[in-house]
């Protein structure tokens, strides 16, 4: 495969992996898709990751994941830049039809899930073979890399990702490996190449921010994403606030254990989005008094920490 290497056109910073808002009847609900697009950039995001996980893109029809990529390009109208997945089937043949259509929605980047280019017992030869397809059948598109925990993770070994970045098409990668020094092994494996890094866990952002990773792309940006923006400004140029800060997002994350994304949804509405709290994988019934409460503590527990870092927003120290 030709090796290029051209300049990462990504923004550094915070990148949240999107959820899908539906209404009650189980439709995708662009209504209010449309004012979490406007949310997510008010609170400075640097980009947006649609048709994921998060997204519940595996109970997104192909055109739906589409729809929603096109939507979520048109309303962000050039602000931020938007990548998508969505490529969820088990045969290359599929996913060459589904990576194809969601390039063609006008994103920045095409998403691919690394555990759908081979089977948990493959090997990273049959995994590479399979990426040298899709990229030859999806020309002229950056790509970005997504450990997705779902059907299972496959995490990419610093070997392999350094090739994914000597062949110049792999721009963004969303780190799953919630391990230091993993993304350091990786970090070195791409130095100096187009691809950059994003750390999914919160636990260990700080360190790995020290460490050089590019950004924060995880569950975590559908709460309180503005300080995650915050932490990345300040974390070299004020470290003891940002020790602080990694303290408050590191323990406020241990909610991705609730009842995810329908607290999330919660969390959304009391930020004043018209969100409902209807999910494909989640029942929203068995979202307790009990979650809701902790999700409204941690929402009051926000608040506290904007007011604290308000002083801290950029330009102003």
């Amino acid at each position: 495969m030709m090796n290029i290497q051209p300049e990462n056109t990504m923004n550094k910073g915070v990148w949240p992996t999107m959820i899908t808002p539906f209404t009650d009847s189980n439709e995708v609900d662009y209504a209010a898709l449309e004012q979490l697009v406007e949310w997510y950039i008010r609170q400075g995001v640097n980009g947006l990751f649609a048709v994921c996980q998060s997204s519940e893109m595996f109970f997104l029809t192909l055109e739906e994941r589409r729809q929603i990529a096109r939507f979520v390009v048109e309303q962000a109208k050039g602000r931020v830049p938007v990548i998508a997945s969505g490529h969820v089937s088990d045969s290359i043949v599929d996913q060459i039809t589904e990576l194809q259509m969601m390039a063609s929605t006008g994103v920045q980047a095409v998403v691919l899930v690394s555990n759908r280019l081979a089977a948990a017992e493959d090997s990273d030869d049959v995994w590479k073979a399979n990426a040298e397809k899709l990229l030859q059948e999806v020309p002229d598109i950056p790509f970005g890399l997504y450990e997705c925990p779902y059907p299972y993770k496959r995490l990419l070994p610093p070997e392999l990702l350094g090739w994914c970045a000597d062949t110049g098409r792999f721009q963004f990668l969303k780190d799953t490996c919630c391990d230091t020094e993993q993304i350091g092994r990786k970090l070195n494996a791409v130095r100096n190449r187009p691809l950059q890094l994003y750390n999914a866990n919160s636990a260990t952002l700080l360190e790995s921010l020290k460490l050089g990773v590019h950004g924060y792309s995880g569950i975590m940006a559908n709460f309180h994403p503005d300080l995650y923006v915050r932490l990345l400004e300040i974390h070299d140029r004020l470290p003891e606030e940002a020790e602080r800060l990694q303290a408050f997002l590191g323990l406020a994350s241990v909610i991705e254990n609730q009842l995810y994304p329908v607290n999330a949804k919660y969390y959304l509405q009391l930020e004043g989005l018209p969100v409902g709290l209807h999910t494909r994988t989640k029942n929203k019934a068995l979202l307790t008094y009990s979650n809701c409460r902790e999700v409204e503590q941690l929402y009051a527990l926000t608040q506290q920490y904007r007011e604290q870092y308000e002083h801290l927003k950029k330009g102003s120290v």
